[in-house]
């Protein structure tokens, strides 16, 4: 596996557990054990690193994420980061299998039922850092359901055919016309940027307030990533954009800082109930007090 690689092809995936004699699934625990060290724990101390399969054999990454100087509310849990990387991935395929380091908290519990048919998604949480290629399908996975019994989720709230996490959404949204006079005026920020973040903000998942928004960073060498606010039906494990775009960052780089982040942009509807420009100010501030933020409003287009 490459040094930093948070997503596995499948061809890949089946080659590396052959040069370890075992199957892709038994593979899971061993890239969980590799991957704690990509993780950024700085105040709990406490890595924690998840391995998803898909339907399509393909293995995604996901580790835990803390920020000091920010509220612990501002934390990416590892379930969340491998949910995240999932959904930068298209076609998303069908999260089948987790395994993660440390026994998912209820925070994660209540995130995973945001993915349609979560009860059905089978974890493995092995017992030490030595319980290593003994995965057996049978006995060693549990459902979801098994983890957080009679769920509040997405059934509760939502009608069936509205898309959950992973699926696609085009939420509409266009920027307003203001918005759109400055970038013909010659906007101090990348007008990449800005379409970027748009972009991130129509594939926003906020069913719940109807609040979508998206984060678009750009590095010192220009590279772009996005992060799209991913709400949850128990409103608190919510995942904010600039923590959606700080993992898009981190699963590309891999060990670079932060402090490489020099712009950011963030699209929202200007009289949103849910507002995130006040915490992205406060996150970026935090992780790159010199990077330079800019709120851009939108709309829902009429078409």
């Amino acid at each position: 596996m490459a040094p930093f690689n948070f997503a596995i092809d499948a061809s890949d995936a089946e080659s590396l557990a052959k040069s370890h004699g075992l199957t892709v699934l038994q593979l899971l625990p061993i890239i969980v054990k590799s991957a704690r060290e990509l993780a950024r724990p700085p105040i709990s101390n406490f890595p924690v690193a998840a391995a998803g399969l898909t339907s399509d054999g393909r293995i995604f990454i996901g580790v835990n994420l803390e920020f000091p100087g920010l509220p612990l509310h501002h934390s990416v849990h590892a379930e969340q980061f491998l949910v995240t990387n999932l959904s930068l991935h298209r076609p998303t395929p069908l999260l089948q299998n987790i395994v993660v380091s440390a026994y998912p908290c209820g925070h994660c519990r209540q995130f995973l039922q945001e993915i349609r048919g979560a009860p059905d998604i089978q974890i493995f949480v092995p017992e030490d850092d030595d319980d290593l290629g003994v995965v057996r399908e049978g006995d060693s996975f549990r459902p979801v359901s098994y983890f957080l019994p009679n769920r509040f989720g997405p059934d509760d709230l939502l009608h069936k055919d509205v898309p959950l996490i992973l699926e696609s959404h085009d939420n509409c949204l266009v920027l307003s016309d203001g918005e759109k006079a400055n970038l013909r005026n010659g906007f101090s920020l990348s007008g990449e940027l800005v379409l970027a973040a748009l972009e991130a903000a129509n594939k926003s998942h906020a069913p719940y307030s109807r609040c979508p928004s998206g984060v678009a960073l750009m590095d010192a060498d220009g590279r772009i990533y996005k992060g799209s606010y991913m709400e949850s039906a128990a409103y608190n494990p919510s995942l904010g954009p600039a923590q959606a775009a700080a993992v898009a960052y981190v699963a590309a780089v891999g060990g670079a800082g932060y402090d490489r982040i020099v712009a950011a942009v963030l699209v929202e509807k200007e009289e949103a109930v849910v507002r995130q420009d006040v915490t992205v100010r406060l996150f970026l501030k935090a992780i790159s007090p010199k990077c330079e933020f800019h709120v851009v409003h939108c709309h829902t287009s009429s078409k």
